[in-house]
């Protein structure tokens, strides 16, 4: 998904591009929505799931750029979505451990009572 915020003029062509070529299906794009501060907001997403070794490019055209500015999708997760998975599977792990405990020290407990 792509979003761009504080605009002005209001025309803006967001595209995109995989290995360089225009895709034009699998392409969801609000039109460009007044902030109501003389700026702009837009919104576009690809629907689409990229083969290994393609490249996904967002290309956005606006007045105020001297060129076509180009943002190619980077397929690793930022830094801190790999801390929340980190942090889930520590989780995970350690109530896993916690449980096990629990069922043993149970276990013992119960079959101690039965002599």
């Amino acid at each position: 998904m792509f979003s761009a915020h504080e605009f002005y003029p209001p025309h803006i062509k967001v595209s995109w591009l995989r290995d360089g070529k225009l895709m034009t299906s699998e392409v969801t794009s609000t039109m460009e929505m007044a902030d109501g501060d003389w700026y702009y907001q837009i919104h576009s997403e690809l629907e689409y799931s990229p083969k290994y070794g393609e490249q996904i490019s967002c290309m956005v055209e606006h007045a105020s750029f001297s060129k076509p500015m180009i943002y190619d999708w980077d397929p690793s997760l930022p830094e801190s979505e790999r801390n929340k998975i980190a942090i889930g599977a520590f989780g995970l792990v350690l109530g896993i451990i916690i449980s096990a405990a629990g069922l043993i020290y149970y276990k013992k407990k119960s079959t101690g009572q039965r002599k």
